[in-house]
C-alpha cells in the first residue's frame, strides 16, 4: 500500500508515489510490473472512447507525465527504476493499445504481448532500460516494448479474430 502522507509537506510526496504506483499496484510483494499493467485495462477502456486526436493528446500528455513522476518516484526512493514505479508499464500498455478499438480481445492480447515484449526488452528497448537512468529511460523501453506490442496485436487480431 501507498504510504500516507505523515504530515501536510509530504502531500506531493504522496501524490507522486500515487501516481508512479498505478494508485498502489506497484506495491505489489511481487509481479508489479505485471500488476501495473493491470492499470492499463480500464484505462484502455476509458480512452478508446475518445474520438482519435483527443486519444492520440491524452496519450502524449500521460507520456509527458510519466517522465516526470517516473523521474521524482527515482529520486524518492533512491533508484531510477525502482520497481514500485509503474505508470510506465500504463503508458507501455497504453501504447500497445493506441487508437483500437476497445474489445476484451484486444485488451487481453495487449496484455499478454505488452508482457512479454516487456520483460524480454528487446532492443533498443533494452539500451534505453541499461543506458538511461533517469524518468525518460525508465518510461522510453516501456515505450518501445508498446510498440512491438502494438505491431503484434494488430498482427493477431487481423488474423485471428
Amino acid at each position: 500500500m501507498i504510504p500516507p502522507p505523515e504530515q501536510p509537506g509530504r502531500t506531493f510526496r504522496f501524490f507522486i508515489l500515487a501516481l508512479a504506483s498505478n494508485g498502489g499496484l506497484g506495491y505489489a510483494p511481487i509481479i508489479s510490473g505485471t500488476f501495473g499493467t493491470l492499470a492499463g485495462i480500464p484505462c484502455f477502456y476509458l480512452i478508446s472512447r475518445l474520438p482519435w486526436p483527443l486519444e492520440a493528446l491524452t496519450l502524449v500528455a500521460l507520456l509527458l507525465l510519466s517522465f516526470w513522476v517516473s523521474d521524482l518516484a527515482g529520486k524518492i526512493y533512491g533508484v531510477a527504476d525502482d520497481g514500485r514505479i509503474v505508470i510506465d508499464e500504463l503508458v507501455g500498455y497504453l501504447v500497445t493499445v493506441a487508437l483500437l478499438p476497445f474489445t476484451w480481445q484486444a485488451a487481453l492480447l495487449g496484455f499478454f504481448w505488452f508482457r512479454l515484449f516487456d520483460i524480454t526488452k528487446p532492443p533498443p528497448a533494452s539500451w534505453f532500460d541499461n543506458r538511461m537512468k533517469n524518468g525518460i529511460g525508465v518510461v522510453m523501453d516501456d515505450v518501445m516494448a508498446g510498440l512491438y506490442s502494438a505491431l503484434a496485436v494488430r498482427l493477431c487480431l487481423y488474423f485471428f479474430f
